[in-house]
């Protein structure tokens, strides 16, 4: 197709939505046609994260259809999260590619009938198509399959991120590394676009390029009283993360106002250090600097997902800038030998034999002091999030666990 005919096209194509609405698609909006334009004419990598309910898929399988009649030299490879999520997304773009105001395109850009020459549940062809290599022009494929030797110029995902990713942390990586198996599939000069959901702060969009986000208060489609139905069907964590594209704690989390910050160090000089150590597996190293001054308790934390060895000297470091000592380690998993090698290092610790329930030591200090602690801003955000999670059945616990050391040594019904 000539460049004339490209800009005529572009220049009719400037409300795609209208496109969408005339092969079916009757619910689009101005906003959708926006959508379908990146997919068809950007540049570069474009993730879409849109709410549920918004029309991605609506707009994605118009966006192929056009993909597939404009640039009929371009191959395009489809991925869902299963190869059964496959067809239902190939069906709709047969559909739309049979539809006459598909033809007519057809006619008015190559001078021919639009035909499918080949089709099935994972692939589509049309006779605009030729490869030497016998590729499909379409081919869909479940974010498993073996991608070895394939390649395309369009690289495709669609709600690759589900309900898996949300309650499983290993499907969440597991995702994530299927994710980066992509690059070796897209051509040097191609395009990866993704569309899809968030379900947990930490799936597979975290690596995705160019998000453009839009909530269900933005986009318009769901009226009040359908949003308030919505909202009173799912738990409140659930609903955030699919309607209003934000992560928060569940609704079983302990701490459900935003931590409040300092920019002032002083505050906690000649304060105390507390490590909850890590000695291998999935557990993470948490280390705090905590000091109270009458009514409020200001900390500070780091967390690394290493071994106490790895991270020991700089909690040291972090300790002697604060002057926070001494630091307190707990004695039970390692038999006193974290609080011997920081004594040999020349520095003030204290152990302590822990006996008191994570969960009954969390709830009741932590918990307690919640509306008067004050975090020194460059505290770690996975520390403050790890807080802001916490529940008696989190996954990790270690920053919410070594803060509430610090409150409890702090508070007047204890001492370390």
């Amino acid at each position: 197709m000539n460049e004339q005919k490209l800009e005529m096209l572009e220049d009719a194509f400037s409300h795609l939505d209208e496109v969408g609405k005339e092969v079916g698609f009757k619910d689009l909006t101005p906003l959708h046609g926006e959508w379908i334009h990146e997919m068809v004419f950007g540049e570069g990598d474009y993730t879409l994260q849109a709410h549920r309910g918004s029309y991605k898929s609506s707009c994605l399988a118009v966006a192929i259809a056009l993909i597939l009649l404009m640039n009929p030299k371009r191959n395009i490879i489809f991925i869902r999260k299963t190869d059964k999520d496959v067809s239902e997304m190939l069906g709709m773009v047969a559909k739309i590619l049979r539809t006459g105001l598909m033809k007519d395109f057809c006619n008015f850009m190559h001078g021919k009938p639009l035909q499918i020459v080949s089709e099935g549940t994972d692939h589509i062809s049309t006779n605009l198509w030729t490869s030497p290599m016998g590729a499909h022009q379409l081919l869909g494929i479940g974010l498993r399959a073996s991608i070895t030797g394939k390649h395309a110029y369009y690289v495709i995902t669609d709600d690759i991120c589900n309900l898996s990713d949300r309650i499983s942390r290993a499907e969440r990586e597991r995702t994530k590394l299927q994710y980066d198996e992509l690059q070796n599939i897209r051509n040097r000069e191609g395009r990866i676009i993704n569309l899809g959901t968030p379900w947990h702060k930490d799936d597979v969009f975290s690596k995705m390029p160019n998000i453009h986000r839009y909530d269900c208060y933005q986009t318009g489609l769901i009226s009040t009283e359908k949003l308030d139905e919505i909202r009173q069907s799912m738990t409140p964590s659930l609903f955030a993360a699919n309607y209003e594209l934000k992560h928060i704690a569940s609704e079983e989390a302990f701490f459900d106002t935003p931590p409040v910050f300092t920019d002032d160090p002083k505050l906690l000089r000649n304060g105390i250090s507390h490590i909850d150590a890590a000695y291998g597996g999935s557990d993470f190293t948490a280390f705090t600097c905590a000091k109270r001054t009458g009514n409020k308790i200001y900390l500070y934390g780091r967390i690394w997902h290493k071994p106490v060895d790895a991270v020991l000297e700089e909690c040291i470091m972090e300790a002697d800038r604060l002057l926070c000592w001494p630091l307190h380690c707990e004695d039970n998993g390692d038999k006193g030998f974290l609080c011997k090698e920081i004594r040999h290092r020349g520095k003030w610790a204290k152990s302590y034999s822990e006996n008191q329930n994570k969960f009954i030591k969390i709830s009741t200090y932590m918990k307690k002091w919640w509306p008067n602690i004050i975090f020194l801003r460059g505290t770690d955000p996975d520390y403050i999030n790890q807080i802001m999670d916490y529940t008696e059945h989190a996954e990790h616990d270690d920053a919410p666990d070594s803060a509430a050391c610090c409150c409890r040594y702090w508070d007047p019904r204890w001492y370390m």
